[in-house]
């Protein structure tokens, strides 16, 4: 199991446009996927036939410390879509994604962003 504290951002739409205009959702993708490589890099972690992830999304700071003790853990039913998050990963780790056959993926609530990657 290897643990990234990087808060997930999911894959934005994108244009042809974005190429040359700054959009801040694709900028913070961008920063997103270069630190999501960098630290898997470092760790030599690669993505295998299988993406087994759990994507821990954080709380927002103006819930109250009752309502987020309640909610640590527990599933994410909002957006963003947990398919975002998958495509995300694998644009940002694979260069060409199609060897990936198995999803098995979540994403929960936490106190902290992160990324679980289960072996």
């Amino acid at each position: 199991m290897i643990e990234l504290p990087i808060e997930p951002v999911a894959k934005p739409r994108q244009t042809q446009r974005d190429k040359w205009q700054q959009r801040p959702v694709v900028m913070k993708y961008r920063a997103f996927a270069d630190e999501l490589r960098l630290r898997c890099r470092v760790l030599g972690f690669q993505l295998t036939g299988t993406l087994d992830a759990v994507f821990v999304l954080p709380m927002p700071k103006s819930w109250s410390k009752k309502k987020r003790a309640e909610m640590d853990g527990t599933p994410h039913l909002s957006k963003p879509d947990t398919d975002n998050l998958e495509k995300a990963v694998q644009d940002a780790l694979c260069v060409d994604d199609s060897h990936i056959w198995k999803h098995r993926t979540e994403k929960v609530w936490g106190y902290e962003g992160k990324i679980i990657f289960r072996k």
